[in-house]
């Protein structure tokens, strides 16, 4: 399964890294996001578990978050959850007064024979993909309108 989600936000790349990174404050300003619990805190790298809802659907997971902010990049290991293996990263690219985010998520499921369609069709185009375009939308709002103030 492999899933991408963009969006150009008007905004400095350093604020948006730094919101897009703090996912323990995604529940105040995301509604689709439930709770966000630092399991293993860490400066650069830290064990968060996530809940979130696909339109009242609930699900969670757990991830190895690491931070790479030379690159502006957010990377993710899904450790627990049914999306486990799931490996996501976020590229953030200036470009002027604008930043191009972008998420992109992969995962391999090799469960003969369904595992694939599954993976593919139920785990990223029906949850990764309506849960990062939302997550995306909203960030965007919140940061152009704390630019605009």
């Amino acid at each position: 399964m492999h899933t991408e989600n963009a969006i150009t936000m008007r905004g400095n790349i350093e604020d948006i890294f730094a919101l897009a990174s703090a996912v323990e404050e995604w529940p105040r300003f995301l509604p689709h996001y439930r709770w966000v619990k630092i399991l293993t805190p860490g400066i650069s790298e830290r064990l968060v578990a996530m809940a979130a809802h696909r339109d009242g659907f609930p699900v969670h997971w757990t991830a190895r978050q690491r931070l790479d902010p030379v690159r502006y990049q957010i990377h993710f290991t899904h450790v627990r959850g049914i999306s486990r293996g799931m490996e996501v990263t976020w590229f953030l690219e200036a470009d002027g007064a604008q930043v191009h985010v972008r998420i992109v998520h992969d995962l391999t499921w090799g469960w003969p024979p369904w595992g694939p369609w599954f993976a593919r069709y139920i785990i990223g185009e029906l949850f990764v993909h309506n849960i990062a375009t939302k997550t995306l939308r909203v960030m965007k709002q919140r940061i152009e309108s704390m630019a605009a103030h």
